[in-house]
């Protein structure tokens, strides 16, 4: 049940109320009562047949369950997205494109240089422009 609400909690809730109530008004609050739970059901229903009279009749075949934004789990989302096997299918390459391919394979390519991170110290700080700030 909702908000942490478990049987044997009703129970006892429904207990005291039957001991603060007592016995000769306890018919008179127990019709009360159904009455709420019967109009909350009408409105329920009112409810459902004048957003489909409003949505036409396409609101029926809408599931309702995939637009709950309780499963919009952000990690979920992103895992799906970087493990997708959805590939395209891969395009046959022409035959100019192919030349262009054998090409740039056969350029020599430059090696790549490894970036050197400054090692900063009370000796040597880094560069201060005056003018930046």
């Amino acid at each position: 049940m909702g908000f942490g609400l478990d049987f044997e909690k009703l129970l006892v809730i429904g207990l005291i109320a039957v001991l603060l109530i007592g016995p000769e008004r306890l018919p008179h609050y127990a019709e009360q009562f159904a009455k709420l739970v019967r109009r909350g059901g009408e409105l329920l229903r009112d409810t459902k047949s004048r957003v489909q009279e409003e949505m036409g009749p396409d609101v029926a075949d809408v599931d309702w369950r995939k637009l709950d934004p309780r499963q919009y789990d952000p990690r979920r989302i992103i895992r799906d997205a970087l493990f997708e096997d959805a590939a395209p299918a891969p395009i046959a390459p022409s035959a100019a494109a192919a030349a262009t391919a054998a090409k740039v394979a056969a350029t020599p390519v430059d090696p790549v240089v490894p970036r050197v991170t400054p090692v900063f110290t009370r000796t040597s700080p880094p560069p201060y422009d005056p003018e930046s700030t």
